[in-house]
Formats: C-alpha cells, sequence, structure tokens
C-alpha cells in the first residue's frame, strides 16, 4: 500500500485512486467504483457558471479491470459524473446514487434513500450491505442547500467479517458525519471528499464539501482507522489539496491514519 499512512489487519486492500472524486477498491470479493471521471481537461458549462478539469485520470475506463458497482454521489454535476463516466455506467452491472439519480439513469441504476439498505450476493457466498447515508452538498439546512446544488448521498459498506467502510460523497456537514457515526462508528476505512470547494456567488463562498480540517476532523468523529482523501485535485474550484490535508491531520494527531491511495 502506497500512501502516507499504514494499513491495519482490517484493512488490506489497497484502494487505487485516479484524481477528482474516482477511486475503486474490492470489498467482500466485489469491486466498487467512486464518482465516475475519465474526460480528458476541459471546460463544462453549467447553470450559473464553469468548471474547469485542470488534469487526467491516472489511468483510463480500459484499465479498471471488472467493476461490479459504482458508488454514485449524484449525477448533476461533470466533476462526479462525466461523459465518459457515463459511458462506464453502461457497462457496469449496478449504480447506486441518489433517488433522483437513479430515475434520471436508467435500469441499471438504483437510487436509495437516506438509510435505505440494499443486499448484494458475495462471490463464493455471503453477502454486502450497502445502506445509503445522508450528505449535504454545502451549508445550512437541506430544504435551502438541495435547491441549489441538488440532491447527494453518501454510502456505508457492511458484511461479516468484513470491516465497515463509509464513502462520504460531496458532503459538507460534520453533523451527518456525527449521526452516521452514530449508527455505524467505529469506522475502519473513510473515503472523504475533501478540496475545500466553493464558488464566490454561491453560498456566499461558503464550503460546499469538506475543507483539510474538517476532514481531520471527520476521521476523528468515526473514529476511522484508516482516511484516504478523494476529491481534492484535477479540478480548478478546489481550493485545497495534498498539502492542506497532510497538515490538517498532522495538526490533529492523525497523521497515521492518513493514507493517499495507490496511484497508477
Amino acid at each position: 500500500m502506497s500512501g502516507t499512512g499504514t494499513t491495519t489487519d482490517q484493512n488490506p486492500t489497497p484502494i487505487r485512486v485516479f484524481g477528482g472524486p474516482t477511486a475503486l477498491f474490492a470489498y467482500g470479493g466485489l469491486r466498487f467504483l467512486t464518482d465516475p471521471t475519465f474526460d480528458t481537461p476541459r471546460d463544462y458549462q453549467v447553470p450559473g457558471g464553469q468548471l474547469t478539469k485542470t488534469a487526467p485520470a491516472s489511468a483510463s475506463p480500459a484499465g479498471l479491470g471488472r467493476v461490479d458497482v459504482v458508488l454514485l454521489s449524484h449525477d448533476e454535476h461533470p466533476d462526479n459524473l462525466d461523459e465518459s463516466g457515463r459511458a462506464v455506467l453502461a457497462d457496469v452491472p449496478l449504480t447506486l446514487t441518489t433517488p433522483g439519480g437513479g430515475q434520471r439513469l436508467g435500469e441499471r441504476a438504483r437510487g436509495l434513500a437516506d438509510w435505505e439498505s440494499i443486499t448484494l450476493d458475495r462471490p463464493g457466498g455471503g453477502t454486502v450491505t450497502v445502506t445509503g447515508v445522508p450528505a449535504l452538498h454545502g451549508p445550512g439546512a437541506r430544504e435551502e442547500v438541495e435547491p441549489v446544488t441538488g440532491q447527494v448521498i453518501g454510502f456505508v459498506l457492511t458484511g461479516e467479517d468484513l470491516p465497515t467502510v463509509y464513502v462520504s460523497g460531496d458532503n459538507a456537514s460534520l453533523d451527518l458525519v456525527q449521526e452516521i457515526a452514530d449508527r455505524f462508528g467505529p469506522v475502519d476505512t473513510a473515503l472523504l471528499f475533501a478540496g475545500a470547494p466553493r464558488f464566490p456567488d454561491l453560498f456566499d463562498g461558503a464550503l460546499i464539501v469538506l475543507d483539510s480540517t474538517q476532514a481531520a476532523d471527520a476521521a476523528r468523529i468515526l473514529g476511522a482507522r484508516r482516511v484516504v482523501p478523494v476529491h481534492y485535485d484535477s479540478w480548478a474550484h478546489f481550493t485545497e489539496g495534498r498539502d492542506e490535508l497532510v497538515a490538517a491531520f498532522t495538526a490533529a494527531g492523525l497523521l497515521d491514519r492518513l493514507d493517499l491511495g495507490q496511484r497508477d
């Protein structure tokens, strides 16, 4: 395992991080891909402005191997699902996402409400449970945020004799992290979306996903043994990157839990 931290016996599986929010990991014999973004650098026109991808993914879809499930925090923003990512979904048996995304993305997609679970068969027997958990893509109350940035979801993976894995999605709320920790903590591995994205004309420039200090706070709240950050590079609207994450986890005394993932 490459990265800043070390892998515990409960977390032997490397997580491949490709840039942006996209990562691949094996769990219970199944292979999970988060928020697929494989387009080359370009500008995207979105309501109210523009998103700019600044670096390519470190692998192509052809190099992923088998993918059994996509865990998609939301489908409405190109920095979480781009054109190449949509093509990936067509070849994956199951995409788990928001209720709205489940309706938009076709028959291979299933939307999960907050705290709703789905059971997946493991190769060779047994099951994996994926639970949709709440996420909020901005500051304040849900009724104020979702009409602007849309519905977002995170995921918790559990199974008999398996570690607990949390995938945050584009979440900016530590209160929601606390709710998830109350139900599932301590967490063995947390894939935390970070990067401190913000826009001057959106929510008065407030954070719409965790910054580095909040990611360290989330690790503490979750009791996470390993934290793999994603969603902190390759896009112009991310205001914090690797250095800020390392500094924040160092200041919090949690550097030994930080794992920057395996990069191709």
